[in-house]
């Protein structure tokens, strides 16, 4: 296979992941649970799938080095909240603005990348960044800690962060560690931190969730997410989370079929303006590629 039908390989692994990932503003609307409560099932049937599919796989579960060790279980802090926050969001607002809010996160990572891996800043992500946050604007109708919908996007805003922190730490722990495993020990520790609320769930309401939150856990989280945190292996955190920010497409559209909701007009432009980052940095990511043939 040449350099460049990997690199378009790699580009429809990383679409792959984004869809399956995108259903979780659907779910995260339509299960009929509090955010934290939906969190930990989706980590402990997660876990389930992922452990049995490391299993099955024969890969090596252990990760030797105590610094890596750190890394990997504070990532599971950060990715509990980004998913928690993230589900607030959903639950304030709707599937558009929920999703779209949380995609400060490439603008957050554009920024945060060079200070925390120390590699070289770009100055083309200042552009893409006035674009997505003038996107961001157009979400708000009115700020004011009264308006729900104005709460859903700083809900938003603070999952993008923690997401874009997760991301940039995990990213050279891929090059090392499979990213199954990788995930498995994030979700061990928010099954970890979060279990004290199963003293305070009820049961038969979960039960009659369960179908919903295993389709969560399995496809969402067990194939999306793996897949996604593998494909650090080849993109820059930063070009990863802004490619797929196509993600609000498709979850605005499963909105749309299964839930009937039409997102207003001043989200479409402010979807618009944002997502259209994720072409800019496609055509960039592919440019960049061939010229380092």
């Amino acid at each position: 296979m040449t350099a460049t039908k990997q690199h378009f390989k790699n580009i429809l692994e990383l679409n792959l992941a984004v869809l399956l990932i995108s259903t979780s503003g659907v779910l995260g609307r339509y299960i009929a649970l509090p955010p934290e409560q939906i969190i930990l099932f989706r980590a402990i049937l997660a876990v389930v799938f992922i452990y049995a599919f490391c299993r099955y796989k024969k890969f090596n579960l252990k990760i030797a080095d105590r610094q890596d060790i750190k890394v990997v279980l504070l990532c599971g802090v950060f990715f509990g909240i980004h998913w928690v926050t993230y589900f607030y969001a959903l639950k304030l607002s709707s599937v558009a603005i929920g999703m779209l809010s949380i995609y400060t996160y490439p603008v957050i990572t554009s920024f945060l990348e060079p200070l925390v891996l120390k590699t070289k800043f770009q100055k083309a992500h200042i552009a893409l960044a006035v674009l997505v946050l003038t996107g961001v604007y157009f979400l708000v109708p009115e700020v004011s800690f009264k308006n729900q919908h104005f709460i859903a996007v700083l809900f938003g805003v603070t999952s993008a962060f923690f997401y874009a922190l997760r991301n940039i730490l995990m990213k050279p722990k891929v090059a090392k560690y499979n990213g199954s495993v990788l995930m498995l020990y994030q979700l061990v520790i928010i099954v970890f931190i979060m279990s004290p609320l199963l003293f305070k769930a009820d049961f038969t309401l979960v039960k009659e969730q369960l179908l919903p939150i295993a389709f969560l856990a399995l496809v969402t989280t067990a194939i999306g997410h793996t897949l996604l945190l593998m494909s650090f292996k080849h993109f820059s955190a930063t070009t990863a989370s802004i490619m797929s920010s196509v993600q609000p497409i498709y979850g605005i559209l499963m909105g749309v079929v299964f839930l009937g909701e039409f997102p207003a007009w001043h989200t479409i432009i402010g979807g618009m303006l944002i997502l259209s980052a994720v072409f800019i940095e496609g055509f960039r990511s592919v440019k960049a590629s061939k010229e380092n043939l």
